[in-house]
């Protein structure tokens, strides 16, 4: 998954949804599936933003690139909460929390995107998913979590799945693998700032994320711009429509149904990333990639399920606290 100027405070962090989820009726089981397929068809829009983002690196740089992105972005979703919420739209506490969310958002695209440019997409995506590996890390000094040894096996699974990838000290390594990694980094960094606002309104989360990050894009820009021409334009449109109605459909997949539902099945990006690579360049990732890519998958199912039975837990705690 593409790390993008995030449309959702829920959608980015699955334990946050759950908390979400666990404070509002239960959906009803007829949602389940309407969710999972919203959620594989995000998959979908999120492998072609990426893929039109590598084809656009190749013409562009790769920091106008983003913002191309954001600028797409911002002129669908501002307006939208604007006209959803009124003048309140962008009304923060956490108005420091929610400017480093939104750097550390950008800065995930930006670094995933550079990495684009010097990776297959199967590659690059797989590295990405690595982000719930720094998530149980960041997690103790940040939120002063607990992790058992269970959530640590799986970052450690998920590690091994990265080196798979990435080969360190073998032929095929490269330096720029290290760029979706720093992205998943980012990324990790702007879900665990997002458990800490989680009385904060998505919506402004929302607005602020675009905000800040095109106006923070837009003070480095300058500095390594080349004019687009119009058929570049009309693929950095079609760049932000696929990423901005990904985050959409993913947003009404985690209003059906649980996150822990929901999240397992963004790994179905890894294929779909793998397939378009393959249409639109010729590019067939190699058994090294494919390997770890599975291993990287399991590793964030299984984190994904531990994060489900921690929620269970605490409701239930929750819940024998509230008997008389």
């Amino acid at each position: 998954m593409s790390p993008p100027p995030s449309v959702s405070a829920v959608a980015d962090c699955p334990s946050v949804a759950e908390g979400i989820t666990a404070r509002r009726a239960a959906p009803a089981k007829d949602t389940t599936f309407a969710a999972i397929g919203l959620a594989v068809l995000s998959t979908i829009f999120f492998a072609m933003g990426d893929v039109t983002a590598k084809v656009l690196t190749g013409m562009l740089p790769a920091i106008e690139v983003t913002w191309l992105r954001y600028v797409v972005f911002c002129l669908v979703v501002v307006p939208t909460v604007f006209i959803a919420r009124g003048a309140t739209a962008m009304q923060t506490q956490r108005l420091r929390l929610q400017i480093i969310r939104a750097l550390a958002m950008a800065g995930s695209s930006v670094l995933f995107i550079l990495g684009l440019g010097h990776l297959q997409m199967a590659e690059a995506t797989a590295i990405n998913f690595i982000s719930p590996l720094f998530i149980t890390a960041l997690s103790i000094p940040l939120l002063g979590e607990r992790v058992g040894i269970r959530r640590w096996a799986a970052a450690a699974l998920g590690f091994l799945g990265v080196m798979l990838v990435v080969q360190p000290g073998g032929s095929a390594f490269q330096l720029a693998a290290l760029l979706p990694i720093g992205a998943a980094l980012s990324w990790a960094v702007a879900a665990i700032v997002t458990r800490r606002m989680i009385s904060e309104r998505p919506e402004a989360t929302l607005a602020w994320s675009a905000a800040v990050g095109l106006i923070t894009l837009s003070a480095f820009v300058p500095f390594n711009w080349r004019t687009p021409a119009v058929g570049e334009i009309g693929l950095a449109v079609l760049m932000g429509a696929f990423s901005t109605t990904g985050h959409w459909l993913i947003i009404l997949a985690y209003r059906k149904a649980a996150a822990s539902t929901v999240a397992p099945f963004s790994y179905v990006q890894l294929l779909f990333a793998g397939l378009l690579g393959f249409a639109v360049f010729g590019t067939v990732p190699g058994a090294m990639t494919l390997a770890g890519g599975v291993v990287i998958a399991a590793s964030g199912l299984y984190t994904a399920h531990r994060e489900r039975i921690r929620a269970r837990e605490a409701r239930l705690a929750a819940a024998g606290l509230r008997r008389p």
